[in-house]
């Protein structure tokens, strides 16, 4: 028997949030070190759900309280082999792809600041990860006005010159 349940991440006040699946026990260590040579200025806590052995999630950063609010976050998944990355000072855009180098990663779930939920399987062995339900649904096309508003956001936090 297969029973789904919908799981809210917790994300920090004016912080972002980072889901994927890995796959080896030295995860927590070699993300740790992916985001910390990209900017050392950005404030995170990683927690890992290993599969095997012990079923411990591990648990790295640089800040005590993200590195609780991203354990949380793991413990509710309760999937093996999920990993969770909380961070602040900075945005998932500035250390996503060195996560995606990192040998053990699988896939990545989400990267957001939205209100994310995560969609979980549980059997009788265990829980999986399905899929991330990232923010609110669409509720239109955008307009040029939309589009000048977009490019000028852009800008202005120095994504685009």
């Amino acid at each position: 028997m297969l029973e789904f349940k919908s799981v809210r991440l917790e994300i920090p006040e004016g912080g972002n949030l980072i889901a994927g699946q890995s796959h080896f026990i030295k995860t927590a260590e070699d993300l740790y070190e992916a985001i910390v040579n990209t900017n050392p200025n950005i404030r995170f806590g990683i927690a890992f759900n290993e599969a095997s052995g012990p079923c411990l999630t591990r648990v790295e950063g640089n800040d005590d309280e993200l590195k609780a609010c991203a354990a949380r976050n793991a413990a509710a998944i309760g999937a093996g082999h999920t990993f969770v990355i909380v961070l602040t000072h900075g945005f998932p855009i500035n250390v996503l792809g060195r996560i995606k180098e990192v040998p053990e990663v699988v896939s990545l779930f989400c990267a957001t600041a939205n209100p994310v939920e995560v969609i979980v399987a549980e059997s009788e062995q265990g829980r999986g990860v399905i899929g991330v339900i990232d923010g609110f649904s669409p509720k239109g096309a955008e307009t040029e006005a939309d589009a000048a508003a977009r490019h000028s956001f852009l800008r202005k936090i120095g994504y685009k010159r």
